[in-house]
C-alpha cells in the first residue's frame, strides 16, 4: 500500500463514505484507535476487514488522480509480462501490462515513486507510464509469468510415432512428471485454474483436439492442438486419476488434486468414447474460489427473508433446485454455514464433497463399495444429528428417507433437479412421497440459476421499446409505481433506487467487451425464486396441486420468481436483459 500523506487520507476516507463504501461511525472508530496507536488507519481498515485493499487502492487512484487498473482476477498476456524481466517486476512489485505510443504501461502500488519508473525506463529504454493497482493485483499478475503455452506447443512438436509409443505403454513411468505432455496438461490446468473456469473439456476432431473452458457459465475455445498430441495427453490424464490407460470403449471417471500457487483444487474427470477418440470432462472444484456467502451470491429481499425464516426452524426440509451447473451445492454450503454452531451436529452426505467445512462432518459417496445416498443416510441418522445435508435427492429410496428425518426432528438440506421451485414438489410426488407428507415436511424451496455479472467496465444506455415493453410485463406490477414508493420498494425487494414503473424506458447497463471481460462480463450471480410452504401452499400440495397453481399462489403472496429477479438485477445494474433472457427465457 503507498506511503499517504494525512490529508490524502482523509481525503481517500471521506471519498469512501461519501460512495457508500463504507460506514461512517466504523470508520471513525478506527480513526479513533489509530490515533492512539499510530497504525496507518488505511492498512487498519483493510485489516479489520472494513474495505478491501482492491477498493482502497481505487480510491487512493481516484485522489490521486491517477489512471487505476483492476488485475486481481486478469489473465495477462505472457508476452506482454515479458516486456518486464520477471526478477525486476518481482522486486520492484510491478507488472507490464501493455505498449502505448512507444512506452510500456506498468502497474504499480505506488504512483508517485519517480525512482522505481525511472529504473524501469534506464533499464527497458524505453519511456514508462505508470497505472495504479492493488497489491493482489499485481501478485497476480507477476503469478503468470509462467503461464504461457510454450509447454504445450513443445509437446506438439514431439513426433506421432513417439507419443503414440509413450500412450500405448501400461508402465505409467513412461509418461514422467518432467516429460513435455506433462508440462502441457499442467500449463493447461494453470490457465483454467487462473481463468476461474469451473470445467476444461478435451475434445478430439478428425484431425485436431480442442481444448474448451467453461468460464463463468459459458464454453469458449482456448486452443486447438494437433491430433498427434492426443494419445498421450488423455494417458496422462488417466494415469493420474488411477484410470486403466489401456481401456478405450467404456468411460471412466476418477479424480485427482493439483496445486496452483497457493491454492489446491480438486479434479473430476470424466472420460468416454467418442467417435473420433475419447472426450475427457474436468470438473475443477476452486475450494477456496467463492466466500458462501448467500447474499453475495444474488440472494437478497423477500426471498432471502423465507430462506432465513426457514434454516430458522429446528426440523424440516430446505431443498434447493435448478439445471446441473445452476450453484444448488454452493447454495446449501452457504446455508450450512450460515447455521453452523458447536451447540448442534452436522452431519452431511455428498458426491463429491466440493467444500470442507471445519465443524462440519462430511461423507463422501462411495458407490462402489455399497455407500450410495440412500444407505449412507440411514447411517448418518443413527449419529445423532441436528442438520443433515444430502447432496442431491435421486431415487425414491433417498427421498423417502430424507422426508422421516425431517419427521423426526432434523433439519434437512438437499437439491433435485427440476426447472423451478415450484417444481420440486409435484417432482417428489412422482419419487412416491404421500403430499400430507410432503405438506408436512417442507418449510422451504428454492429455485436458482446463474447469470454472469456485467463487469466494471461498462456503459449505460436507455432500454429499447421491445426491452421496455418485456421489462412491464415482467415487473411492471413490483415495482414503485410513484417517487414516494422507491424507498420501501427497494428495500422489500433488497434491490437499492429501483426505478418508477414507466412506458418511456428504464437505464440499463452493459459491460465492455474486451480481453480481460470478454463478452463485458466477470463473475457470477444467481437468479432465485422461494416459497415459504405456509397452509395455503400445504393444501394446494394435499390437492396434487399443478406447479403453475403452487407458484401463482406463491406470487399471490409474495414470491418474487426468477425471471422477476433477473429483471430487477438487470434494473440494478448487475447482469443484462440479454443473460436474464439467456438463462430465464423459459420461466414466467
Amino acid at each position: 500500500m503507498a506511503l499517504l500523506t494525512r490529508e490524502t487520507q482523509e481525503r481517500i476516507v471521506d471519498l469512501l463514505i461519501e460512495e457508500g463504501l463504507v460506514d461512517r461511525r466504523a470508520v471513525r472508530e478506527v480513526q479513533d484507535e489509530t490515533a492512539r496507536t499510530k497504525q496507518p488507519l488505511m492498512a487498519t481498515l483493510v485489516s479489520k476487514g472494513i474495505v478491501t485493499n482492491g477498493i482502497v487502492s481505487h480510491a487512493t487512484a481516484v485522489v490521486m488522480g491517477a489512471q487505476y487498473v483492476d488485475l486481481e482476477h486478469v489473465i495477462m498476456d505472457p508476452e506482454t509480462l515479458l516486456l518486464l524481466p520477471q526478477d525486476v517486476a518481482e522486486r520492484s512489485m510491478v507488472a507490464a501490462i501493455g505498449e502505448q505510443n512507444g512506452m510500456i504501461v506498468v502497474a504499480m502500488v505506488d504512483v508517485s515513486n519517480i525512482q522505481a519508473t525511472d529504473y524501469l525506463a534506464t533499464l527497458t529504454n524505453k519511456p514508462v507510464k505508470a497505472v495504479m493497482s492493488s497489491e493482489e493485483g499485481i501478485r497476480n499478475a507477476l503469478s503468470q509469468y509462467r503461464g504461457d503455452f510454450s509447454d504445450v506447443n513443445k509437446a506438439a512438436q514431439e513426433t506421432e510415432q513417439e507419443l503414440a509409443q509413450k500412450a500405448a505403454s501400461s508402465d505409467a513411468k513412461t509418461i514422467t512428471q518432467d516429460s513435455p505432455i506433462s508440462k502441457a496438461l499442467n500449463t493447461i490446468l494453470e490457465y483454467a485454474v487462473k481463468s476461474k473456469a469451473s470445467d476444461i473439456h478435451i475434445e478430439p476432431l478428425e484431425s485436431a483436439l480442442i481444448i474448451r473452458c467453461r468460464i463463468d457459465g459459458v464454453l469458449r475455445q482456448v486452443m486447438e492442438l494437433p491430433k498427434s498430441i492426443e494419445p498421450a495427453l488423455i494417458s496422462r490424464i488417466k494415469i493420474l486419476s488411477n484410470l486403466k490407460i489401456d481401456e478405450h470403449r467404456i468411460p471412466q471417471d476418477g479424480q485427482f488434486t493439483v496445486a496452483v500457487g497457493d491454492k489446491e483444487v480438486d479434479l473430476r474427470i470424466a472420460i468416454a468414447p467418442v467417435v473420433w477418440g475419447e472426450q475427457v470432462v474436468i470438473r475443477l472444484l476452486d475450494k477456496t474460489g467463492t466466500t458462501l456467502d448467500i447474499e453475495q451470491m444474488g440472494m437478497t429481499g423477500r426471498a432471502l427473508a423465507m430462506v432465513e425464516e426457514g434454516i430458522g426452524k429446528p426440523n424440516g426440509m430446505i431443498l434447493t433446485s435448478g439445471p446441473t451447473g445452476s450453484g444448488k451445492s454452493t447454495t446449501l454450503y452457504a446455508l450450512v454455514k450460515r447455521i453452523k454452531d458447536e451447540k448442534i451436529n452436522i452431519v452431511t452426505l455428498e458426491d463429491p464433497v466440493e467444500y470442507k467445512m471445519d465443524g462440519v462432518n462430511q461423507t463422501q459417496v462411495n458407490v462402489d463399495a455399497g455407500l450410495t445416498f440412500a444407505s449412507g443416510l440411514r447411517s448418518i441418522l443413527r449419529q445423532d444429528p441436528d442438520v443433515v445435508m444430502v447432496g442431491e435427492i435421486r431415487d425414491s429410496e433417498t427421498a423417502s428417507l430424507a422426508v422421516q428425518a425431517a419427521l423426526t426432528g432434523h433439519l434437512v438440506f438437499s437439491t433435485l433437479h427440476t426447472n423451478s421451485a415450484a417444481g420440486i414438489l409435484p417432482r417428489l410426488i412422482d419419487m412416491g412421497i404421500e403430499p400430507f407428507l410432503l405438506a408436512s415436511t417442507l418449510n422451504t424451496v428454492i429455485g436458482q440459476r446463474l447469470v454472469r455479472r456485467v463487469s466494471e467496465k461498462r456503459e449505460t444506455y436507455t432500454s429499447s421499446e421491445r426491452e421496455t415493453m418485456e421489462l412491464n410485463s415482467v415487473v411492471k406490477d413490483i415495482l414503485p409505481q410513484s417517487e414516494d414508493e422507491v424507498a420501501k420498494v427497494s428495500q422489500d425487494l433488497g434491490y437499492p433506487g429501483l426505478p418508477v414503473a414507466n412506458e418511456k424506458g428504464y437505464t440499463l447497463v452493459k459491460g465492455v467487451d474486451d480481453k480481460d471481460t470478454p463478452g463485458g462480463y466477470k463473475g457470477r450471480a444467481g437468479l432465485y425464486e422461494t416459497i415459504t410452504v405456509d397452509e395455503d401452499i400445504q393444501k394446494l400440495i394435499i390437492e396434487h396441486a399443478t406447479s403453475a397453481e403452487i407458484m401463482r399462489t406463491a406470487k399471490e403472496k409474495g414470491t418474487v420468481t426468477m425471471r422477476q429477479d433477473g429483471m430487477l438485477k438487470a434494473l440494478s445494474g448487475i447482469t443484462t436483459m440479454t443473460e436474464v433472457d439467456r438463462v430465464a427465457s423459459d420461466l414466467a
